[in-house]
């Protein structure tokens, strides 16, 4: 059975959000993220090599995420919106099979599915000014 882009993007979301909320490892949100999505388990491990990859990078990430919202320090960002700018972010600058616009257009809908109307805007804004700083010659003067 396979799952789709967007579900596996939701795994991914909850295990990020997992590990920076209380520091679990997947083996222990495995039964849950399960049921939950009602995914098997090969498309859970595929979910956390992804999420391994992400916080990998972690490092250059946030400090992408932080030099680019300036109107909240970073550690004010809320998790949830913290950890779907850390997935599309991961998605702009590292995933080469993944477009950018579509990454952008999915945290979106994560960020409307699992936060606010605000914190959907929010991420649009922060993650558009990163894919522009990525290309800057699709900026128009």
């Amino acid at each position: 059975m396979t799952i789709s882009q967007q579900k596996l993007r939701e795994v991914v979301f909850h295990l990020l959000y997992s590990y920076d909320f209380a520091q679990n490892e997947a083996e222990e949100m495995i039964p849950f993220l399960m049921a939950y999505h009602a995914i098997p388990k090969k498309a859970l491990y595929i979910a956390e090599d992804k999420k391994a990859a992400i916080v990998a990078k972690l490092p250059e990430i946030d400090a992408l995420i932080s030099e680019t919202s300036l109107a909240y320090e970073f550690s004010r960002i809320s998790c949830i919106e913290k950890n779907i700018l850390r997935l599309g972010t991961f998605e702009i600058y590292f995933a080469e099979d993944i477009p950018d616009k579509v990454a952008i257009s999915e945290a979106i809908r994560l960020a409307r599915k699992f936060s606010t109307h605000e914190g959907a805007t929010f991420v649009n804004a922060i993650l558009d000014v990163l894919y522009k700083k990525k290309s800057p010659e699709l900026v128009v003067s």
